[in-house]
C-alpha cells in the first residue's frame, strides 16, 4: 500500500510540543506508544482529534457557496471590518483587541468553531483554541468566551459546552462575511447546529 504524504501546519510550535509532551507523559511510563499511536498523539497535538481526522481535514471537499452566504444581508460594520483584520489567511486570530467592541465580535468568529452538540473537556476546548490564533493566549480567550456566555462550563471545568446565543445585525453581518471568505480560500467553516438567523 502506497504511503501517503501528510503535511499539516501547526499555528505554535511551542504549545504543539508541549502538548506533545504532556500527552507523552500521561501514558503508562513502561512502554513506548505503538506507530499508530503516535501518529494519533501527533494529530492530537496539532488540534485534531485522531490522524483519521487530520487526513480527512486535508482532503474536505469545499462546498459551493449558498446563496445566503454570497453577501451579508446587512453592510459591515466598521467595526466587523477591523475585526476581520484581527485573522490571518489561515483564519487564526492574530492579536487580542483591546478594544471591547472587537474583542466581543472576534469572540464570536471563535464561537463558531465549536459544535454544538458535543461537549468538550478543557483539554479540547484549548486545542481549539490554541489552534485558533497565534499569539498563545488560548487561556484568555477560553475564560472570554465564558464571560460573553458563548460558552458555559461546569465549575470543575471538567466540562464545556457551546451555548446558544443570538447575534445582533452587525455580528450577522460579520459571521456572514467571515463563512464567505474561509469559503473563498478553501477552508470550509466548522458547521454549527445552533446559529439561529443564520441559517
Amino acid at each position: 500500500m502506497p504511503r501517503e504524504a501528510v503535511s499539516f501546519v501547526v499555528p505554535d510550535l511551542s504549545a504543539f510540543a508541549r502538548s506533545l509532551a504532556r500527552a507523552l507523559a500521561a501514558r503508562e511510563a513502561t512502554e513506548r506508544p505503538g506507530h499508530v499511536e503516535m501518529l494519533n498523539l501527533i494529530a492530537r497535538a496539532a488540534g485534531h482529534r485522531n490522524v483519521q481526522a487530520l487526513r480527512a481535514s486535508l482532503h474536505a471537499p469545499v462546498s459551493p457557496l449558498a446563496a445566503e452566504d454570497r453577501a451579508p444581508a446587512v453592510p459591515l460594520t466598521e467595526n466587523a471590518r477591523r475585526t476581520l483584520r484581527l485573522f490571518d489567511t489561515r483564519g487564526r486570530m492574530v492579536r487580542l483587541p483591546s478594544k471591547y467592541t472587537l474583542l466581543k465580535l472576534a469572540l464570536w468568529v471563535l464561537w463558531t468553531r465549536f459544535d454544538a452538540r458535543r461537549v468538550y473537556t478543557e483539554k479540547q476546548v484549548n486545542a481549539v483554541l490554541i489552534a485558533a490564533n497565534t499569539f498563545g493566549d488560548h487561556v484568555t480567550l477560553r475564560r472570554e468566551l465564558i464571560d460573553h456566555r458563548l460558552l458555559a462550563r461546569e465549575s470543575d471545568g471538567s466540562k464545556y459546552w457551546k451555548l446558544a446565543a443570538r447575534p445582533d445585525d452587525e455580528t450577522r453581518a460579520l459571521l456572514a462575511a467571515w463563512r464567505v471568505r474561509q469559503r473563498e480560500r478553501g477552508r470550509a467553516p466548522v458547521a454549527t447546529q445552533e446559529e439561529p438567523g443564520l441559517h
